[in-house]
């Protein structure tokens, strides 16, 4: 039985939290019912400033399968990102109060309120909005009005739904948390009806609830970082980024060393296709050094001995290292200790290899780590999930 949506409705409450988190940027987020982790997977390849995101389930056999892939791939090695990020996974339910859940930017409920006995969802209210006080929850739920409109369905639309509300009982119990526990809400949803049938609604509901801060602002920074105590902590990984010292150091030792590479390279081009240039020395155009700032200041790549000698501050004009490194004094600092640059005693030049067998075995490398980039690129290339037997994903 295929869903008569396109893109799948599932996929649709995906991008429609996506959206959410570009938009507003929160940095610490929670999905209850994150089961396969599909949703998960999709924000950590579109955080926009997410640091940490957590994950809970009341279902350890399909987390314990499933958190392996949320694990950094190559590329997030190759290319850390600027700020930290944290992905955490807990056996837990949803109306049970845990301390560590406390001080999220976002919490999303996805088609998961639905899967509570009735006389649960009144502790789901109390803590979610009560306890945790999240600055904003997403919660979405089939809108009952619209099941009629899917061919062949009887009853509900999944054997473990206790319940289905229509569009006035969503909305008078979002109504109700709004008052209780000092919340906003607007209502929207995803799978729109066609022509006359569009008076029924959307096939999905979704109520985006903001909290109106009275004085009570749960912020990342005066949050507290706990230990769980009611939940069990079943997975977790920090991301590479280059709040890690180390991964700092390597990166911009990295980016230091192919610039200038890259200047050495383009000098020994040049060198080559002008036989009238001294094999010594060689000055980019005048023009080439004005577009760089001041003309005086550009100093030239030169070879001394068996050195391509590659000046500091060549090397940081690069947009790359200017964004790691501030100045070209810090830049010295950083790169004075470390063994894999060679540099004059000054600290002003970089000292290349000029010999041909060593800048054969280079050229080698760097061609090995293009196709790694190459294939890394190829293979994270996003690509949503199989859509759902049945209505489960409706």
């Amino acid at each position: 039985m295929t869903t008569p949506f396109s893109p799948p409705l599932y996929m649709q409450r995906y991008q429609f939290v996506i959206d959410y988190v570009q938009t507003y940027r929160p940095r610490k987020v929670i999905d209850f019912g994150c089961a396969e982790c599909r949703l998960l997977k999709k924000l950590k390849f579109h955080r926009n400033g997410i640091q940490l995101l957590v994950g809970i389930d009341i279902n350890s056999v399909v987390l314990l399968k499933k958190m392996h892939t949320l694990a950094p791939l190559v590329s997030d090695y190759l290319q850390p990102s600027d700020g930290p990020f944290t992905i955490e996974l807990y056996q837990g339910s949803v109306t049970e109060r845990e301390p560590c859940t406390r001080g999220f930017d976002l919490v999303t409920c996805v088609e998961l309120i639905e899967h509570l006995e009735l006389e649960k969802v009144e502790s789901f209210s109390e803590v979610v909005f009560g306890y945790m006080a999240p600055g904003a929850v997403i919660v979405s739920t089939p809108n009952a009005e619209f099941n009629p409109l899917l061919p062949g369905l009887r009853g509900f639309r999944d054997y473990d739904h206790k319940f289905e509300w229509t569009r006035d009982e969503f909305q008078t119990w979002a109504h109700r948390v709004c008052r209780e526990y000092g919340y906003s809400v607007q209502f929207t949803g995803v799978g729109e009806a066609l022509g006359h049938w569009r008076d029924v609604g959307f096939c999905t509901q979704i109520g985006v609830f903001q909290r109106n801060f009275d004085g009570i602002n749960w912020s990342m920074s005066n949050a507290e970082c706990l230990e769980p105590s009611v939940y069990r902590l079943l997975y977790k990984v920090v991301y590479p980024s280059l709040c890690d010292n180390n991964i700092y150091q390597k990166t911009l030792v990295n980016e230091v060393l192919y610039e200038a590479q890259h200047l050495k390279q383009e000098w020994l081009s040049r060198l080559n296709m002008d036989s009238n240039n001294n094999a010594h020395f060689y000055g980019p155009p005048f023009m080439e050094a004005l577009q760089h700032g001041d003309a005086c200041e550009w100093q030239p790549v030169y070879q001394q001995d068996r050195s391509i000698c590659v000046p500091l501050t060549r090397v940081w004009f690069s947009p790359k290292v200017r964004a790691l490194c501030g100045s070209v004094q810090r830049l010295r600092e950083e790169l004075l200790e470390e063994e894999r640059v060679r540099m004059s005693a000054d600290g002003t030049v970089l000292n290349l290899p000029a010999d041909d067998e060593v800048e054969e075995e280079k050229e080698e490398e760097e061609e090995e780590v293009v196709k790694t980039v190459s294939a890394v690129s190829n293979s994270v290339e996003e690509d949503w999930d199989r859509e759902l037997g049945g209505y489960e994903g409706v």
